[in-house]
């Protein structure tokens, strides 16, 4: 068998797909079995392992206090994926790992000693992410060495950006010759695969057009949260930088804010906004980025990095200075707030032709009070109302594409679940280069 393997490495998890090319029907390899393993680093992992087959999938889970890191969770799902599927991993002839950060990449890379080093030189500018790959991508290299490694990248499918777009205004010979622009992340790869490149391609098809003909707004919200902007097919906005963390805050990261905040945060002086060098607090440049990327965010509000959670205990009528004491409530709000300031500029970038708002991640998919508080706000735009009956059972609808607006000729309103692992495989096997 062409035995494709698809690996996702998050900051704390590590999901793992197992595909059979078929060369009949290269657009779509058949999935074989998938495994996630979570709380990775804050142990011990849960550990799920599942077997696709023609009646529902047999699955099973367990905690597993042997898996430490990155490199020992690859290591015990190959242990798995022998004993329990019987499939020895030397039958594995192409790995694909999902890298959040590409720097100058635009395309899919074969892992070399050159592109490893690359890959590594960028780490400190998606620290949640890229370390955790390359710990993955250096076991896979030492455990599976007669299979090709290939690399997929979340900044490609923003490699068309407008430059006007992605400069920053600072210098330009020093922001060319240190990589500093707007890359955005969330893409995958530029062929193009998820999360933007799925959601394209499979909204495209849910809506009968052309995919060069296609106008989205696009809204990953999850534990990282992004926005798109997607015109004629290609993306011309998105809402995170040259890093993963400006743009809509997620579960620990902060988004958008004033570049001096983080002296401020940090300043010896509470009482008040001082320059005075005296008591300036030296920042460096890891530990502003550990603040801002791990313990900020709707966490930092709350407590819980739980979407569920805190519109749970949210008071979601119309916000006041009494409802927002209430720390959940201020959560939301801030949430909805930023990504109404995303969808509001967008629609402007687009000049108003835009043919769906898509919600897609985890929050997206689940949260019903958010897409409902979205919806209502962005009425006026001319979207079709949202269908209450649909969005409080989303969950329960098949479907990768799922309409929840009455659908009365307005713009649509829509969720899409995504699929990594599947879109990596997918473009691996129809890659012929990685084949022959």
């Amino acid at each position: 068998m062409s035995l494709i393997l698809a690996v996702n490495a998050g900051s704390s998890s590590l999901k793992i797909s197992l595909f059979q090319r078929l060369p009949r029907e290269p657009k779509t390899p058949r999935l074989l079995l998938s495994s996630s393993i979570s709380s990775i680093s804050s142990p011990p992992a849960k550990f799920t392992f599942n077997h696709a087959s023609t009646t529902p999938c047999s699955a099973y889970s367990s905690s597993e206090p042997s898996i430490r890191d990155h490199e020992s969770a690859f290591a015990h799902f190959l242990s798995r994926l022998k004993e329990d599927a019987t499939i020895d991993h030397q039958e594995i002839q192409h790995t694909c790992h999902r890298v959040v950060h590409g720097g100058d990449y635009r395309d899919p890379v074969v892992i070399s000693e050159q592109s490893y080093h690359h890959i590594e030189k960028l780490r400190d500018l998606a620290p949640l992410h890229n370390g955790a790959a390359l710990s993955v991508i250096k076991t896979c290299l030492k455990t599976l060495p007669d299979a090709l490694s290939v690399a997929f990248f979340d900044t490609a499918f923003h490699k068309n950006l407008p430059r006007y777009v992605s400069t920053y205004a600072i210098d330009q010979k020093i922001a060319k010759d240190r990589g500093l622009r707007k890359y955005g992340f969330h893409g995958l790869s530029c062929k193009p695969p998820p999360l933007y490149a799925f959601i394209k391609r499979v909204v495209a098809k849910h809506l009968h057009k052309e995919e060069d003909a296609l106008n989205i707004i696009a809204l990953h919200l999850g534990s990282g949260a992004s926005a798109c902007a997607i015109r004629a097919g290609q993306s011309i906005d998105t809402s995170m930088g040259l890093t993963p963390l400006s743009g809509l805050p997620g579960a620990t990261r902060a988004g958008d804010i004033d570049a001096s905040l983080i002296f401020h945060y940090t300043s010896e002086s509470p009482s008040q906004l001082s320059h005075n060098p005296a008591i300036a607090n030296q920042v460096h440049m890891t530990k502003a980025e550990e603040i801002l990327n791990s313990q900020a965010g709707w966490k930092a509000l709350t407590g819980t990095t739980d979407f569920g959670e805190i519109t749970r205990k949210a008071q979601l009528s119309a916000p006041s200075s009494s409802t927002l004491d209430n720390p959940h409530t201020l959560a939301f709000q801030v949430v909805l707030d930023r990504v109404l300031h995303y969808v509001g500029a967008y629609h402007l970038a687009l000049r108003g032709k835009v043919d769906a708002l898509v919600f897609a991640g985890g929050v997206g998919e689940r949260s019903e009070e958010l897409r409902r508080a979205v919806g209502e706000a962005v009425n006026f735009f001319g979207y079709s109302a949202i269908d209450e009956r649909i969005n409080g059972v989303v969950d329960d609808i098949e479907g990768i594409v799922v309409d929840i607006g009455k659908y009365d000729g307005g713009k649509r309103m829509l969720v899409c679940r995504t699929d990594e692992q599947m879109e990596m495989a997918r473009e691996c096997s129809l890659a012929e280069e990685f084949w022959n």
